[in-house]
């Protein structure tokens, strides 16, 4: 077996988080005043932490004032900490395909940029069950996606050297974290991102079902 771990994005790759993300940021843009997006505006806004989602979707004149982003988003978070398994769910295949590659011996890990307790609790409340032996979310100390660190911090915790890992996410983001830290890059369809984007960004290989990535790592 040429892959020996697995380490896979969050939102957008295990769950399907969008819409909880878009009704909490919403929330704290019409408290603002400011006007909504669309749930689409969001594919585009996720993937490089809160600060970044908040200062995309705030209009173009307010993206410039740190205070008012920082209080956006303490206020999303806020809002998230309390709403964000609404609507929230794993993708279709999801939990099957992690069940098999736990029982073939698969080393499972997850990083995001969602902050790390976050990610920590959806994966601990929505994928139950599964022998992770790596979480990770945006901590002080790591610099976020798309620098290799967290994943090689990933890498080092389950004792696989890069190449033996394959690296799974929906974003041009996971795309070039994966290539930086010398990991096989497979980019997933069912997320966020189009297909070009993550051909873009060098995608080794894309998928369109969780089930397909059973086959790389038989």
């Amino acid at each position: 077996m040429k892959f020996k771990a697995a380490i896979f994005d969050l939102d957008g790759t295990l769950l399907d988080t969008l819409e909880d993300i878009a009704d909490s940021a919403n929330r704290v843009l019409t408290r603002r005043g400011f006007p909504p997006h669309d749930l689409n505006a969001y594919r585009r806004f996720v993937g490089e932490g809160v600060t970044v989602l908040m200062t995309r979707a705030v209009p173009p004149p307010y993206r410039s004032d740190p205070s008012l982003i920082q209080k956006c988003v303490e206020e999303f978070r806020e809002d998230y900490g309390r709403n964000w398994k609404t609507k929230t769910r794993p993708y279709e295949g999801v939990m099957e395909m992690l069940g098999t590659l736990a029982a073939r011996g698969v080393k499972l890990g997850v990083l995001s940029n969602k902050p790390d307790d976050s990610t920590r609790v959806c994966v601990d409340e929505l994928l139950p069950g599964i022998p992770f032996e790596a979480v990770m979310g945006q901590r002080e100390g790591i610099p976020a996606k798309p620098a290799p660190d967290g994943a090689l911090e990933l890498a080092r915790i389950m004792g696989t050297s890069p190449e033996h890992i394959l690296y799974a996410g929906d974003t041009p983001i996971d795309m070039r974290t994966a290539l930086a830290a010398g990991m096989f890059a497979v980019g997933v369809l069912w997320g966020f991102r189009p297909r070009e984007e993550l051909e873009s960004a060098g995608a080794h290989m894309l998928i369109a079902h969780p089930r397909e990535i059973l086959a790389l790592l038989e």
